[in-house]
């Protein structure tokens, strides 16, 4: 049975860290409302944009992660938990871009040519949201002439690129090949993801990694912009 007085928890009644501590639970149990409603707490309560990202935000997306990857929350929570993370994030964002907050980094991802699943992209896209990443998310179905347009247009840090077929995964190849005849493929870390792939499917492409998961992917993006930044 659902405790009758969770519904009546009174947020702006809790101190800061009991706020932060329940926005976690909040976002484990992907309660978009409650999120919005503390995000606006903490807000008036004079705290940054980005101090609310980082404590309650992104520190909450981390422990659904690591529960995600340890097969204790599965993909329909998970996607729960990010589109709570995101009505948090409709408030910080206009905030974050006034006070020129930069992102940890800026990925574009999308699924290749000839292949239409997204659903695996798009929790990998939240996730690395919920991590402090900004995303340009291109969908399904892309030619390499839309990486390259993005790239043109966002100037990102990464690309990732998804495939669920074997008969589409090799068209990642075709995009990293472009980026090398074009002199660009070393200023990108190129991610790959989806069922089919492995390390060394990864490898014989020249993908810098390979990402079985989302929560794989966010710890893989963090890891490798930690080590552009130190190069």
């Amino acid at each position: 049975m659902v405790d009758e007085y969770d519904d009546d928890l009174d947020l702006s009644s809790l101190s800061d860290d009991e706020l932060v501590e329940q926005m976690h639970d909040d976002l484990y149990d992907g309660l978009r409302d409650e999120i919005v409603e503390g995000t606006n707490i903490l807000l008036g309560r004079g705290w940054t944009a980005s101090k609310v990202l980082d404590d309650a935000l992104v520190e909450g997306m981390r422990i659904v992660g690591i529960d995600f990857r340890d097969g204790i929350l599965f993909v329909p929570e998970v996607l729960m938990s990010a589109n709570a993370m995101k009505g948090g994030m409709e408030i910080l964002r206009p905030l974050l871009a006034e006070t020129g907050a930069e992102p940890i980094g800026k990925m574009i991802i999308g699924t290749v040519k000839g292949d239409i699943h997204d659903i695996g992209k798009n929790l990998v896209a939240m996730m690395m949201e919920g991590a402090g990443f900004e995303v340009i998310n291109l969908g399904i179905d892309n030619p390499v002439e839309n990486y390259l347009e993005a790239i043109e247009q966002h100037k990102p840090d990464i690309i990732g690129m998804s495939a669920l077929l074997t008969t589409t995964m090799p068209y990642m190849k075709v995009v990293i090949d472009t980026l090398v005849e074009k002199g660009m493929r070393d200023d990108y870390i190129v991610l790959v993801g989806g069922a089919p792939l492995n390390e060394e499917f990864s490898a014989a492409i020249g993908a810098d990694a390979y990402c079985r998961d989302a929560a794989v992917a966010v710890e893989t993006a963090q890891a490798k912009m930690a080590e552009k930044r130190a190069a």
